[in-house]
């Protein structure tokens, strides 16, 4: 068998890791997963307690999933989605609609969240243009990620990730996330530019990558309702909050306003393979339904709705919506809640903030949420020696566990994160 070292030695001659300066950093290899663990070479096992970048919702290698992709490999495992379409496409598109608030009304697939945001951001800017309309801006929060594609990196928050495309990206109107507070002065932004702004995009209720930040919904269902008013069009990107993460199916379960467009990836095939979907209303379809062939909406991936993906996806799907799982994503959000109160005084704490099964614990000692924090790699190897799988946002802490997580690998978790905060910096 191989052995740890030499499957780094591998790794480091042939492969490119993301958001990873590949002359500082070792990359442990993982053999193999199984619940909620993630097994190395060497045998040792990491609790993961982040679903491996937001993804992995039933725990690793989960059997139904395996069983219900392996029976699509042996029954169609790819066909061009141009001119053809296949069972589990049209299946899945049935089941999310009827999840989703009722005035979505098409899916379009792509393979990715930031490709979701993409076809989201071309289908607004080519509704307007086919309305006879210049709409060259986007309106968009403050401290926002929506992916690494141009158009994505152009509605995200500019910074050293984006430094060297700035002269490429598009204008974006940044605004704050909604507050009661803020409202007044963002409908008057709003009032200035509503003629020449295509759509609102933005993460609800949580901006993940900005720190796992956190706003209500009752300010944001208000802004969307003034967008709406103004004839901006709201694409929410449920991509990192979709299937449960925020406690309920969805984050648009929470809101008294419904988007035109949605985008989900990440836990939509429970973190087994690629697979994005760009939800939309009649409104927006309808604009591109005609017999001018120019008129369509030209976008497309060699893997268009998958079908294994969509097999995936489905397999998913059931299991979220079973009584186990269902109870199991109230547990994590309950002890959560309690863990909240335990920690929230304690003197090297800034702010913790819960929404759903999501935690993000806020250290006092350093105020950066950058990657490029001096906090950052030190939090992530304390938990790493303890055999925790934690991917700290700088000096923020946070958990995204997988829902099969049981209470006491919960409180092993909770435990460590005390003794940090304890021991670090204290």
């Amino acid at each position: 068998m191989e052995t740890q070292q030499s499957w780094i030695a591998r790794d480091r001659r042939v492969n490119w890791h993301p958001y990873t300066q590949m002359k500082t950093t070792t990359h442990i290899p993982i053999v193999r997963g199984q619940g909620s663990y993630l097994f190395d070479a060497n045998g040792d096992a990491y609790l993961d307690v982040v679903s491996s970048w937001w993804v992995t919702l039933h725990g690793h290698a989960h059997p139904y999933i395996a069983q219900k992709v392996s029976e699509q490999l042996t029954t169609l495992e790819q066909v061009i989605f141009a001119g053809f379409t296949h069972p589990p496409a049209i299946e899945l598109a049935e089941r999310l609609l009827d999840l989703l608030p009722a005035n979505q009304e098409r899916i379009f697939y792509s393979d990715n969240g930031s490709t979701a945001v993409e076809v989201a951001l071309k289908m607004c800017m080519q509704y307007a243009y086919q309305h006879g309309q210049k709409k060259s801006k986007v309106l968009a929060f403050r401290n926002g990620y929506h992916g690494d594609t141009f158009g994505a990196m152009s509605v995200s928050a500019r910074g050293a990730w984006t430094a060297p495309f700035q002269d490429r990206l598009f204008e974006t109107l940044f605004i704050e996330a909604p507050t009661l507070k803020n409202l007044a002065a963002t409908f008057e932004l709003i009032d200035k530019h509503a003629a020449d702004i295509a759509c609102l995009l933005y993460e609800p209720l949580i901006q993940g990558a900005g720190g796992m930040l956190m706003h209500e919904a009752e300010p944001l269902s208000r802004l969307m309702q003034y967008c709406r008013q103004k004839s901006i069009l709201l694409v929410q990107d449920e991509v990192f909050v979709g299937f449960s993460r925020t406690g309920t199916t969805f984050a648009a379960d929470q809101l008294q306003a419904e988007p035109d467009i949605m985008c989900f990836s990440k836990g939509l095939t429970g973190g087994t393979m690629p697979l994005g979907i760009t939800s939309c209303t009649a409104l927006i379809y309808d604009a591109f339904y005609d017999d001018d062939k120019s008129r369509a909406f030209f976008h497309g991936h060699s893997f268009t709705a998958s079908p294994i993906a969509c097999a995936a996806a489905l397999a998913s799907l059931d299991l979220l919506l079973t009584a186990e799982t269902q109870a199991q994503i109230a547990m994590i959000c309950a002890q959560h809640a309690a863990f909240v109160k335990r920690v929230e005084r304690h003197r090297n704490v800034r702010a913790v903030r819960q929404c759903g099964t999501i935690l993000a614990v806020e250290w006092a000692i350093d105020r950066s949420t950058s990657y490029f924090s001096d906090l950052q790699p030190i939090l992530h190897a304390f938990f790493l020696a303890r055999g925790i799988l934690i991917r700290p946002l700088g000096n923020i802490v946070y958990l995204v566990p997988p829902y099969c997580i049981t209470v006491a690998e919960l409180e092993s978790v909770y435990a460590a994160i005390v003794k940090a905060l304890d021991e670090i910096y204290s």
